[in-house]
């Protein structure tokens, strides 16, 4: 699809789900869910603050989905190409994975404090686990006739890894950085509620505890726009790092 026409299909969308919400909100007629007119107005009358808890929130989500990606593509990579280092480390993965991570955000605040860390040591775990076995599974799925193929030309295991292995799985890493990113800003969201003075999600609840539903939807708003935003700059990547499946 071009350009022009996504750019669109966004504006499209977005108008779209404004008027659902217009609608919404009028018939329900209840002051807990204001017209999108008080939510925008709302935005533009806290700007100032509500930009200063976007950069900590944003902060927060980039820098442990950063990392989860440093640690977990490769890990993934190996495991996916390496039966001995999968047999290790898939019975752990499975047996934690279930395991809800957010209920570990009151030992992450007894151990890191109420601050930046034990948010984004929930959201790291939350989404590594995510990334990681999406990952495994990419790079399992290559064929050997391939990789061999390739061998017998004469490439490394390095010119392997970057010419055959990488660029198989990027598509799927991407996608896996999507899914993972709405369970980060999920994550955020609650992790800053329940501790803390800074955040999108500490400026929503107070919000609702002052029963300015203005103020908290123009939260509600930017949270949104910033989780928009990641997501086409991951689209932008796919596009960019991967031309073959445009």
């Amino acid at each position: 699809m071009p350009f022009k026409h996504k750019i669109v299909a966004y504006l499209g969308s977005i108008l779209f789900l404004f008027g659902c919400w217009w609608l919404l909100a009028r018939g329900i007629n209840n002051p807990g869910l204001p017209e999108p007119r008080l939510a925008l107005q709302g935005l533009a009358r806290f700007w100032p603050e509500l930009a200063r808890h976007l950069y900590f929130s944003l902060y927060r989500v980039v820098v442990s989905l950063a990392l989860a990606l440093l640690l977990a593509v490769p890990l993934g990579l190996w495991a996916g190409r390496n039966r001995v280092v999968d047999s290790f480390l898939a019975p752990m993965v499975y047996l934690l994975y279930p395991v809800p991570k957010v209920a570990l955000l009151p030992v992450a605040m007894v151990l890191l404090g109420i601050g930046d860390g034990a948010k984004m040591l929930i959201i790291f775990l939350v989404i590594f686990n995510q990334i990681l076995i999406t990952t495994r599974d990419a790079a399992r799925k290559i064929p050997d006739q391939l990789l061999l193929s390739v061998a017998s030309l004469g490439a490394g295991k390095a010119s392997l890894f970057r010419q055959v292995i990488l660029p198989a799985c990027l598509p799927d890493i991407i996608t896996a950085s999507r899914v993972s990113l709405g369970s980060a800003i999920s994550v955020l969201f609650l992790s800053e509620t329940i501790a803390g003075n800074s955040g999108l999600g500490y400026f929503i609840l107070d919000g609702l505890f002052r029963a300015d539903y203005g103020a908290m939807f123009a939260g509600i708003l930017t949270m949104a726009g910033m989780g928009l935003v990641l997501y086409i700059l991951l689209h932008l990547f796919e596009y960019l790092l991967c031309p073959w499946e445009r």
